[in-house]
């Protein structure tokens, strides 16, 4: 399942309760990046669920590191002044946890350190004596669970400070290396009091190296083994993921036909090509996106790096049942009613038998985890129904906003997640038919937007949601949710 299927009179989804989840480990461990991937997978399937950072708390309230006392990191005794701040970010992050939890939230990732085995008990007591904990009566009301990385892997933790922790606003203007030197003594400090996961009257669940092992405690419940499900096929190796249209097909308006490209598409193919690198390629079964491909395979493998070519059936175009090969006016005309009921929800409506964007998330669930697996560049070869529902995923767009996205076939799109957000960067590389579109009056005007196939509109026109506007491949290079991104036009 990767979207909500039911929800319980309360408002929370699978009779699962509230869950606190506190991650526990040592500075540079992966705890923001485990953190981030789970809230980003928990949103996808409908469970309302939000990071609490305690450094992020801490930088808003306080400042950068240089703003803060000199003893703010230091173990043993610390000044009254840095007794008070360390209080107010502490406090403040509960009160932010109680605020989520009141307004109907179900998941709360506390990101920090926890590391002192009598402060991480006196928090949970705490919220426990506040009626979040399992009750009797056969009803989880609530459920505690502790995730603990634990990594001694001495190339991750190098690799995770310099990848991650000096790009944080902690860290800004500081000289690379002198800001690695100081997160390292910011660890050892750490590791002088640090004291691991063994108190077992807790849920836990304790991942080692980023994935490497993972070890589990009175985990109970389909959310929390979801969750651990989910933590089990996740890494920290930073890679870029790439999304492109297929090409042009000859018969481009029809689901069935499953026609191959038309001379333009093969042109289209080539070009994208140009973009050679060493990366894994996923496509469709559908003859347009592998046939896409294929140059990727004949070319010149001496001379272009290596690349792996991967089809897969879940990633097929959304099936428009009776709708296929209509326009926009022909279905408002034979389908008035269902019509009226498309335009109210594009994304959990389904035309007569045809899919929803609901039903084609659900689809893609096991290709998200195949996502989150993969540690080699990727790019992803496909039809605008299926790359709007990834992108979504990715970048944290709400599930009624996916049938507004604009998928435009020439557009290289550059996805890059990260601990702290998503970097974005759009290419356009094709300005040929299939994006081109007739002006009228003999002129040829090249349309930033995906060429509207007016027939079989299902799979290829993005219809406004609830009045928002459109999202083209540029509006979700700057966009991604509100995280730092970059925007290009450029050739590949």
């Amino acid at each position: 399942m990767a979207a909500p299927l039911y929800t319980t009179a309360s408002g929370l989804l699978f009779h699962a309760g509230k869950i606190l989840i506190m991650t526990v480990g040592l500075p540079a461990r992966g705890k923001t990046h485990i953190s981030r991937a789970l809230e980003r997978y928990l949103r996808w399937m409908g469970v309302k669920t939000t990071v609490v950072s305690l450094g992020d708390y801490r930088r808003k309230t306080l400042g950068g590191a240089q703003k803060l006392p000199p003893d703010y990191f230091s173990i043993g005794e610390k000044s009254p002044e840095t007794l008070a701040l360390r209080k107010k970010v502490s406090d403040g992050c509960e009160n932010l946890i109680w605020e989520f939890f009141e307004g109907g939230g179900q998941v709360v990732i506390y990101d920090a350190n926890n590391g002192l085995r009598k402060n991480r008990q006196a928090l949970a007591e705490k919220f426990d004596k506040l009626g979040i904990h399992v009750v009797m009566l056969g009803h989880v009301f609530c459920e505690w669970a502790e995730v603990q990385s634990v990594c001694d892997n001495k190339e991750i933790i190098e690799t995770n400070i310099r990848n991650v922790k000096i790009s944080s606003p902690d860290y800004r203007g500081w000289d690379q290396d002198k800001a690695v030197e100081d997160y390292y003594g910011r660890i050892r400090l750490r590791e002088q009091a640090y004291e691991t996961i063994e108190e077992t009257e807790w849920p836990y669940i304790r991942i080692f190296n980023v994935g490497e092992k993972i070890m589990v405690n009175k985990i109970r419940g389909y959310l929390q083994s979801r969750i651990v499900f989910f933590l089990m096929n996740i890494h920290n190796r930073f890679r870029m993921i790439y999304f492109a249209r297929s090409g042009q097909s000859l018969i481009e308006h029809s689901y069935k036909a499953d026609s191959d490209l038309s001379p333009a598409g093969w042109e289209y193919s080539e070009r994208l090509k140009e973009f050679e690198r060493r990366l894994v390629i996923w496509t469709s079964t559908r003859r347009r996106a592998h046939h896409t491909a294929w140059p990727f395979l004949t070319s010149d493998r001496e001379s272009t790096p290596r690349v792996k070519v991967i089809e897969k059936l879940q990633m097929c175009e959304i099936n428009p049942g009776v709708w296929d090969g209509l326009t926009p006016d022909q279905a408002r005309k034979f389908y008035p009613e269902e019509w009226a009921r498309f335009v109210k929800d594009p994304y959990a409506f389904r035309a007569p038998r045809a899919e929803s964007y609901h039903d084609l998330s659900v689809r893609l669930e096991p290709i998200l985890i195949e996502l989150e697996r993969e540690k080699e560049d990727l790019l992803i070869i496909g039809h605008s129904s299926v790359i709007r529902c990834l992108l979504s995923y990715l970048i944290g767009l709400p599930a009624s906003e996916i049938p507004a996205i604009e998928v435009a076939r020439g557009d290289l799109l550059e996805v890059v997640p990260t601990s702290y957000g998503v970097h974005s960067q759009a290419f356009h590389f094709w300005d040929g038919p299939g994006r081109r579109v007739d002006a009228g009056d003999g002129e040829v005007e090249l349309e930033h937007l995906s060429n509207r196939d007016e027939n079989n509109f299902y799979e290829n026109y993005a219809e406004d949601t609830k009045g928002k506007k459109r999202f083209t491949t540029s509006d979700l290079a700057a966009h991604c949710n509100g995280f730092e991104q970059t925007t290009a036009a450029a050739e590949t």
